[in-house]
């Protein structure tokens, strides 16, 4: 092996060569968006007053899969499905 080689060898392990260092550094920034329950869903929409009626179920699940509300993936979880908190106040905020 010569010596480029070795240096090479060397840089990727100190992660000099590489994106390591990078994406350590980016994933500070990274923000970890609150994910909300239907029910919890339901229930903050109860308590504000938001919309009187409240939706039923059936129609708040309509509203995740038309993208109404921002989801975690595109279909319910095993949980059921799972709303970022800040679409749900953002769809609240411009009723």
């Amino acid at each position: 092996m010569d010596k480029k080689n070795e240096m090479d060898d060397v840089k990727d392990m100190e992660g000099t060569k590489t994106n390591v260092m990078k994406q350590s550094h980016d994933s500070k920034n990274t923000r970890v968006r609150t994910k909300l329950r239907l029910g919890e869903v339901e229930r903050l929409i109860r308590k504000h007053r938001i919309v009187v009626p409240p939706p039923s179920r059936t129609t708040l699940i309509e509203m995740c899969e038309d993208g109404t509300f921002e989801t975690a993936g595109n279909s319910a979880t095993r949980i059921g499905w799972l709303v970022y908190e800040d679409s749900f106040w953002r769809w609240a905020a411009d009723l």
